[in-house]
């Protein structure tokens, strides 16, 4: 087992707002590669439908994107995104499990398997 915690967020993206999209996901692409703790990133996209894809190194990694998350970014991904479901896996602390609950997230335990 691993200490990972990841995440799938869906969202939809709001009409005519591709530029802003196409800004801020670069801005945030960039600021998530700098935390230590992130392994994964990807941001995927078809028409309006928006997947990211991440992955932390542990639960405090995660949660040290969600606070740089929320100072820097918030305001503006909300703005212009809106969650429609966020499943997450591993090891989440409370503390993280409070971060994402209110925009419904799921959480799953592991229940057996492996990483290579």
């Amino acid at each position: 087992m691993t200490e990972d915690v990841y995440w799938l967020l869906k969202l939809d993206l709001q009409a005519d707002q591709d530029d802003l999209f196409d800004a801020l996901m670069a801005e945030m692409v960039d600021a998530t590669l700098n935390e230590s703790g992130a392994k994964s990133y990807e941001w995927h996209r078809s028409g309006s439908a928006v997947h990211i894809f991440e992955r932390y190194a542990s639960s405090d990694d995660a949660m040290i994107h969600m606070q740089n998350f929320g100072a820097n970014f918030a305001d503006r991904f909300l703005a212009i995104l809106t969650p429609t479901q966020l499943d997450v896996y591993g090891p989440a602390k409370e503390d993280l499990h409070a971060a994402l609950t209110p925009v419904g997230a799921v959480f799953h335990k592991q229940v057996s398997g492996f990483d290579r």
